[in-house]
């Protein structure tokens, strides 16, 4: 798995032979144990997933099943790894699942860091929908959370300040509309013919490729030990119209244009604010590039696939 194009955060440091902790092994995690184990990292992954945990141990990870908000995973790591990523997702459950997962599970980390002495690096992968603000604006991360858009962002908003409590240094990244390999709902749409969608179609969206959350992920790791913990926004360098995506996917699956209908998809939890999500910071400060710089990238590279 290619992560890294040049003149990017290191990728060609040294990790073989390091600890890492990873919590949550879905999307997003799993690729992650994949490209450490590639680099000769020693990969420990916590699971609620018994399924995602044995094909994980094929690969030769050490796997963990259970819930990181529970404490019997706590004897069952390594005591103080070097690096530890949460990225951990709310499964089901509702708001309680959601509190469950993120706040409850980060509660129980800084527990057992405190306890087993860990002050390794931690990354914790939290969400861009913490920030309120819409209405066409650019966002970079002074921007208040307040008042939280939803009873969700409240609940990240909880996780992050637990994870500034982390006895070593933390990273907190603030992920866009995360898609990739087998992750892709309006690319399905299309080619399943709907006629449809879902929303306004000059809402402008901020994503990012899976890929470039991992090699996001390893620049905060590899981070100089003068670099402190900070928050960063990780997204790709274009925010897009849904209808700009739409057509340039709607032309390469040979499809027609679909309608867009301005209320949001049932299915849908809350409507994302309009705005653009900047994605500066991590740039200037761990000298990140995204390896998919805006959706034309990532999404040929899906359709190659």
């Amino acid at each position: 798995m290619k992560l890294f194009s040049e003149d990017e955060c290191p990728a060609d440091a040294d990790f073989s032979g390091r600890q890492l902790l990873v919590l949550g092994a879905g999307y997003v995690g799993e690729a992650l144990c994949r490209w450490a184990l590639g680099r000769g990292i020693n990969t420990t992954a916590v699971t609620r997933n018994a399924e995602t945990a044995q094909g994980l141990a094929e690969l030769g990870v050490r796997t963990v099943t259970a819930d990181i908000a529970g404490h019997d995973w706590h004897t069952r790591v390594p005591e103080a790894p070097d690096f530890v990523v949460n990225c951990v997702s709310s499964g089901k459950g509702g708001i309680e699942g959601y509190r469950h997962s993120y706040r409850d599970g980060m509660a129980s980390m800084i527990a057992w860091a405190r306890a087993r002495g860990c002050t390794g690096t931690l990354v914790y992968t939290s969400s861009t929908s913490v920030y309120p603000q819409g209405g066409g604006v650019r966002v970079d991360e002074s921007a208040s959370l307040l008042p939280p858009a939803s009873e969700r962002a409240e609940i990240l908003i909880e996780t992050e300040s637990l994870a500034r409590a982390w006895p070593g240094r933390a990273f907190i990244l603030r992920l866009a509309g995360i898609y990739g390999p087998g992750r892709h709902h309006l690319l399905d749409a299309l080619r399943a013919g709907e006629v449809a969608l879902a929303g306004k179609a000059e809402h402008r969206l901020n994503l990012v490729h899976r890929d470039d959350i991992v090699s996001a992920i390893w620049c905060a790791l590899a981070a100089a030990p003068a670099v402190s913990g900070q928050v960063f926004n990780v997204t790709d360098d274009q925010a897009v119209t849904r209808a700009e995506l739409v057509t340039w996917l709607s032309a390469r699956v040979g499809c027609a244009m679909p309608k867009f209908e301005s209320q949001a998809s049932s299915g849908r939890r809350t409507v994302v604010p309009e705005r653009t999500i900047d994605n500066a910071r991590i740039k200037s400060v761990l000298g990140w590039r995204p390896l998919y710089p805006s959706f034309r990238e990532g999404y040929r590279q899906i359709l190659g696939a």
